[in-house]
């Protein structure tokens, strides 16, 4: 008996062996159409699809968002090498933009930034495009941006998405708990009476604020930033490095990418991502969350000089100027299409 016993484990295993063989071509093609599919198409929900045979089940691999280094665009002529056919001109256009170091340059005090007359042209001409909902989706408040933008009739973001304010003016802000603002107002003192100092300011935009080091002398900074980011986590916020800033963000899971797909399926409902061609254009590392929810749904834009930087953009653009050029090759590819 004890016999017949191992003769029938031995069989058992050997038909293990044998299927677990045999599901090898059908997973090696799994993997392999997966890898290609994800490079062309959307990724699919995060629900897991499983694929049964005998007694072993293999589960098919989803692509997450990954930081890379993006093809870069330097000139004008490069929208058309790298984006030719990307965008369908039957469908509308979502175009969400940052505004500093996207729409206007950095400069060395917020209140001193500007659109280019060229730039502000062509944005004027894009939100009377009936094809193109445009947003603009900012570290700045609410009211900042607005003012600085100028435009009526258009989506404003504000506070890194925190403050909203749709076309038809009405608002979709996001509800922060006392408790948090309770702790905000005690940050923005503790960093007046302990940071603000050898030049540095803070920004006070009611429910986050830019710590600005720019003015700071070099030899200083360092101990500026430490002091200010310690500063900072003690009261419970975010500490995000910015251009010559810290900005220091609320502890919600809120941000611009949350902030973009909001806008989305506000304006075009849960199926956005089928209904409409997105681009996106930032040049921070606060723009990086848009970037990444929107890496294989739309196409996005980091504006950095850094040949080695690491992004969830799709292309890098060399300068700020380039900004211009890309508006300029989205409203022609929606002109002649008309």
């Amino acid at each position: 008996m004890q016999r017949i016993i191992n003769v029938t484990r031995k069989m058992l295993m050997n038909q293990g062996i044998i299927s677990s063989i045999l599901l090898l071509p059908i997973y090696s093609k799994l993997v392999s159409t997966q890898r290609a599919a994800s490079t062309l198409t959307p990724p699919k929900p995060p629900d897991s699809e499983f694929i049964g045979f005998h007694s072993v089940t293999v589960r098919t691999l989803v692509r997450m968002p990954e930081k890379h280094i993006p093809p870069k665009i330097e000139r004008f002529e490069d929208f058309e090498v790298h984006l030719r056919g990307s965008l369908n001109p039957n469908k509308t256009l979502a175009l969400l933009l940052d505004y500093d170091g996207t729409l206007a340059p950095i400069a060395d005090h917020p209140d001193k930034t500007i659109m280019s007359i060229a730039i502000e042209t062509i944005l004027n001409k894009l939100a009377k495009n009936p094809n193109i909902f445009l947003a603009i989706i900012s570290g700045r408040a609410l009211d900042d941006i607005k003012n600085k933008i100028g435009i009526n009739g258009i989506t404003y973001a504000g506070n890194h998405g925190l403050e909203i304010e749709s076309a038809d003016n009405s608002r979709h802000d996001y509800r922060l708990s006392e408790e948090i603002l309770e702790n905000y107002n005690r940050l923005v003192k503790d960093l007046q009476e302990n940071a603000v100092k050898n030049n540095a300011w803070v920004e006070d935009k009611r429910i986050s604020l830019s710590f600005h080091y720019r003015a700071v002398p070099v030899n200083m900074k360092a101990a500026v930033k430490q002091e200010a980011t310690r500063i900072i986590e003690k009261h419970g916020y975010t500490a995000n490095a910015a251009h010559e800033a810290i900005e220091a963000k609320p502890p919600v899971v809120w941000n611009k990418g949350e902030a973009s797909v909001f806008l989305l399926k506000e304006q075009f409902g849960e199926d956005w991502s089928k209904k409409v061609n997105v681009v996106f254009v930032g040049d921070d590392t606060t723009d990086e969350d848009a970037m990444q929810k929107l890496q294989g749904v739309g196409k996005s834009f980091r504006i950095s000089s850094d040949p080695e930087m690491k992004t969830f953009a799709d292309f890098r653009l060399t300068s700020q100027d380039l900004v211009g050029d890309l508006l300029s090759w989205i409203s022609n590819t929606y002109e002649n299409e008309e």
